[in-house]
């Protein structure tokens, strides 16, 4: 991986991480400022979330600093200049999940374009 490749996928380590902070979740205007305009989830329920559909879940204290989300085997690839594919294991409070995300570089900084979970059984 070129020094280039390993600083954005660093960076979109680092704000998928923002995402995750208790601190920055329970306020909008951080997690808008992390957020692509174009932004889709599909969560672990099914469920499809836009970006202001999403800010329901991350401001309604679904993590708290009491029992953040535990993250393991973050890793990440450049698929193109600009676009890093996040993938990555959580537990929130005994929800376990599979996480994917794509971010992607704009003139404000790396944005998360789209996010998927997928619940897991266990870590095989």
């Amino acid at each position: 991986m070129t020094d280039e490749n390993q600083r954005a996928v660093q960076a979109a380590i680092e704000a998928e991480l923002r995402l995750l902070d208790p601190e920055v979740r329970a306020r909008p205007d951080l997690v808008l400022e992390l957020l692509d305009p174009e932004f889709t989830e599909v969560g672990v329920s099914g469920r499809h979330w836009d970006a202001t559909s999403i800010l329901t879940v991350t401001s309604g204290g679904s993590v708290s600093p009491e029992s953040p989300v535990e993250i393991s085997g973050m890793s990440g690839t450049v698929l193109a200049p600009g676009i890093v594919h996040l993938t990555y294991f959580a537990d929130n409070q005994g929800r376990r999940a599979w996480r994917s995300s794509l971010w992607r570089l704009t003139e404000t900084g790396w944005r998360l374009y789209h996010h998927q979970g997928t619940l897991a059984a266990d870590r095989g």
